[in-house]
């Protein structure tokens, strides 16, 4: 990535130099995830919770056209309070830079921004997949996922996905999908899926060791850590599956697709939930900003670098 089109902001760009460990943040969560102001104090949030470990948050964003890794406090309020922010993902940098336009990165954008100027360990909420409104309607993440050589702790695939159907692309392209401390594959919301994982890894360093030996073959997938939302946080499958089916009824009874489907499905799932999501949501981005912290000072120690 040209370096005319990126900017790092000084504390990841001192960190990068030093071989400190670094996780990036994504950015649609601000722009398209949350409503104002849990937004705002979401993103400060999971840079607070990186902070908290001794590692440097960089939130990658697009800001007049340039490509932003890390941002400051003034920086993020302009990119939570912008009008028609952009949807950034892999497709769409041109665009955002040619226009010189604001907006959020996906999880597929993150990974490409980040991963190229030398960060590969990176905490999302959930990563995108198969959608269940139709099989052609696939995440480009899951593209990313399987070409971006990058640790990713999520907390497993948004439950208005298709599941089954979203890890059996996982497995076509060669990317492991790893449970922390679990042996099932969580499902954003609830703890439990009743799908299983690649493998069950239970610390940061056997993360870390999985990742190295993944690599070492030459395979240049992603590793995709699953971090189950909190058991006091997690939702019923009686509570949410329902929810879920009318979100998604309701989405094609609107003609909803492409990139506008997931801001609207959680959006009306909030709605459904009387706000039970949102804070659930809430929470496991901040699990799973914890344990990418984690995993990223392990990787330093192990590595003394950013990147395997």
């Amino acid at each position: 990535m040209k370096k005319e089109y990126t900017l790092l902001s000084p504390e990841v760009a001192h960190a990068l130099e030093l071989s400190l460990p670094v996780v990036a943040l994504e950015s649609t969560v601000i722009t398209h995830g949350l409503p104002m102001p849990q937004n705002i104090e979401l993103a400060r949030d999971m840079e607070a919770k990186v902070h908290e470990q001794g590692v440097v948050p960089a939130t990658v964003a697009l800001l007049g056209g340039k490509i932003r890794v890390g941002i400051n406090d003034e920086e993020l309020g302009r990119l939570a309070t912008t009008k028609d922010p952009v949807k950034v993902s892999r497709r769409d940098f041109a665009k955002a830079i040619v226009k010189k336009l604001d907006g959020g990165t996906t999880v597929a954008g993150t990974m490409l921004a980040s991963s190229q100027v030398g960060i590969c360990t990176f905490a999302t909420g959930g990563v995108g997949g198969v959608h269940r409104e139709g099989h052609m309607d696939i995440s480009t993440d899951l593209q990313a996922l399987s070409d971006t050589p990058m640790i990713v702790v999520c907390a497993g695939a948004k439950s208005i996905l298709d599941l089954p159907a979203t890890l059996e692309y996982l497995e076509t392209m060669a990317v492991p999908v790893i449970g922390y401390q679990t042996d099932e594959f969580p499902a954003f919301f609830s703890r439990k899926s009743g799908l299983g994982v690649s493998a069950r890894l239970d610390t940061p360093e056997e993360i870390v060791d999985f990742a190295k030996a993944h690599w070492a073959l030459g395979l240049k997938s992603a590793i995709l850590v699953t971090n189950p939302i909190p058991e006091e946080y997690s939702l019923s499958d009686d509570f949410i599956n329902p929810i879920i089916e009318q979100a998604s009824q309701d989405a094609q009874d609107k003609g909803i697709y492409g990139q506008a489907l997931t801001p609207f499905l959680l959006a009306r799932i909030n709605e459904l939930s009387e706000g039970r999501s949102l804070r659930s949501n809430l929470v496991l981005l901040h699990n799973n900003a914890t344990l990418a912290a984690q995993i990223a000072k392990k990787m330093i120690a192990g590595e003394g670098r950013n990147n395997i």
